[in-house]
């Protein structure tokens, strides 16, 4: 085939010889005849047709911008690769479009098809313990680019050719997130499954997913799940997670204890929390925390919960609380009426509260270090007037936000300028119009501009960059001193915080001046 252009000229490199059927090749037969006789010399040849084919120029080079315009495909592909994207997701069934690559213009797009699609899957996954097992399927190709692991087991030295693999220590919603990543480039954790999503990430050695992992335990991370994940880090070997655990153990000790998790947590675990110097707790809470442990593992080990059983899973852990260092009511009403403790262990103990002459004991008699609030102070100065500050059942609120995760302990209160007098307080601690913490106390002030601290029957876990409401309604004595020349920002060890005015004040304290002089944390 001969092709020019609307010209006619003719168009180089673009000469074709078309073989036809054999119809139009007799037909050919029959036109050579008629030709002149040098067309008789080439009749040995294989008849064919010389077809002149007009072709028009293309006046502009298409880019890959004009072919794949960036706009909205229309509205009724979106909705067919929606459909077949969930049902991707859910059936994990091949997909029925005879030309699904056209729905996709991005290679991204196009792998993300393939996510726990049977479509051209070279391998299979069994996944999960006996009887809770899910089979998934899997391209060895876009996993070994993924994970190293798989490269090794799919293309290494030592790589086994087997079209089924059974995984029977990873939980099958763990390892389809993993797969998602893998595949979507896309992260999909929940509360629920990221422990189990962080181990498969390490098994498979995916490191930005569990760094990915990581991020989210420690922004989750809170007194209710601390002890569990502080066991979590420690065998993952995250030492970062294990430091931020333990700053929400040793603050909220005694919320941590109380916790469900506490008695989840492996016995070296609970060995390092018993030993732990800075935990902020009564040992009273201590101890019952231990009891609480030892009867959920005697479960675990099949044991019937008796004092003889509890004594003997916390082993050595026992002499690590440290008893001696309990209030005397609290040993006398609780620890001693356990039963945990031998009769001579008993009396021993009581003699070290009694006598001048202190008996050996095993267990540890020095008390706890705890931890050592810090005190951010607002104002600069401070004053008192005759006819004010007063209080009639208003409340005195202010606004802060700090840089760092803090916990907060209590509030400094000013006390009367009129002599000395008790005053009752009210004082919460609110995000978002939510009551994290309140309390009700009373104080007694001396008279003098000192602050008067009123605890929080728990420390409260402040998260940075969000506002949060400090507020108080005080009772008692009308006059008292106030702050003068506030501060909008005040840097406080390692802690910047920042303080606004408070819509919930209406009592006259603010930024500038005003209650709530204030703030005790741990950091």
């Amino acid at each position: 085939i001969l092709m020019v252009d609307e010209k006619g000229k003719n168009m180089k490199c673009l000469t074709f010889f078309l073989m036809l059927p054999e119809t139009v090749k007799n037909r050919s037969k029959k036109s050579s005849k008629k030709g002149n006789s040098s067309s008789s010399s080439s009749s040995k040849l294989p008849p064919v047709c010389y077809e002149i084919i007009t072709l028009k120029t293309k006046k502009k080079k298409k880019m890959a911008a004009d072919i794949f315009p960036r706009k909205k495909p229309a509205s009724t592909n979106t909705t067919a690769v929606q459909q077949y994207h969930q049902q991707n997701l859910n059936n994990n069934n091949t997909i029925p479009a005879p030309n699904w690559q056209g729905l996709y213009p991005t290679i991204r797009e196009r792998n993300a098809v393939m996510f726990n699609n049977d479509l051209m899957a070279d391998v299979h996954f069994v996944v999960g313990p006996p009887g809770g097992t899910q089979r998934l399927p899997g391209h060895k190709y876009v996993l070994a680019v993924g994970s190293s692991v798989f490269h090794a087991m799919f293309y290494g030295e030592l790589a086994e050719d087997k079209d089924e693999i059974r995984i029977p220590d990873v939980e099958p919603a763990a390892f389809l997130a993993m797969l998602k990543y893998i595949y979507c480039d896309e992260i999909d954790l929940a509360a629920d499954t990221v422990l189990a999503t962080l181990y498969a990430a390490k098994k498979y050695i995916v490191p930005h997913l569990a760094r990915a992992c990581v991020n989210f335990l420690e922004t989750s991370l809170s007194a209710k799940n601390a002890c569990v994940l502080l066991s979590q880090s420690c065998l993952f070997e995250e030492p970062d997670l294990t430091q931020r655990c333990w700053e929400v153990i040793d603050a909220q000790a005694e919320l941590a204890l109380k916790s469900e998790g506490f008695c989840d947590i492996d016995f070296q675990t609970l060995e390092s929390i018993l030993r732990r110097e800075t935990l902020n707790a009564k040992e009273i809470v201590v101890f019952e925390a231990a009891l609480n442990w030892a009867e959920v593992e005697c479960q675990r080990q099949e044991l019937t919960a008796t004092i003889e059983n509890k004594r003997k899973v916390l082993g050595k852990a026992l002499y690590l609380i440290r008893i001696p260092t309990m209030a005397l009511d609290d040993f006398a009403n609780g620890a001693a009426q356990s039963g945990i403790l031998t009769l001579n262990e008993t009396n021993d103990i009581f003699l070290w509260y009694t006598a001048a002459k202190k008996p050996e004991l095993q267990f540890v008699s020095k008390p706890r270090k705890g931890l050592v609030p810090q005190r951010c102070h607002r104002f600069q100065s401070c004053a008192y007037r005759s006819n004010q500050w007063r209080y009639r059942g208003r409340c005195d609120s202010i606004q802060f936000a700090v840089d760092k995760r803090v916990f907060i302990a209590g509030f400094g209160l000013y006390g009367s300028s009129c002599g000395s007098a008790e005053y009752s307080a009210k004082i919460e601690l609110k995000r978002q119009g939510v009551i994290l913490g309140q309390n009700l106390s009373k104080y007694f002030s001396d008279g003098s501009s000192n602050t008067f601290p009123v605890w929080f029957e728990y420390p409260v876990q402040i998260e940075p960059d969000t506002f949060y409401t400090a507020s108080v309604i005080l009772d008692g004595n009308e006059l008292s001193y106030f702050g003068q020349e506030g501060m909008t920002e005040v840097q406080c060890g390692k802690v910047t915080v920042q303080f606004q005015c408070s819509s919930d004040s209406t009592n006259g304290t603010g930024v500038q001046g005003g209650q709530i002089p204030e703030l005790i944390f741990y950091a």
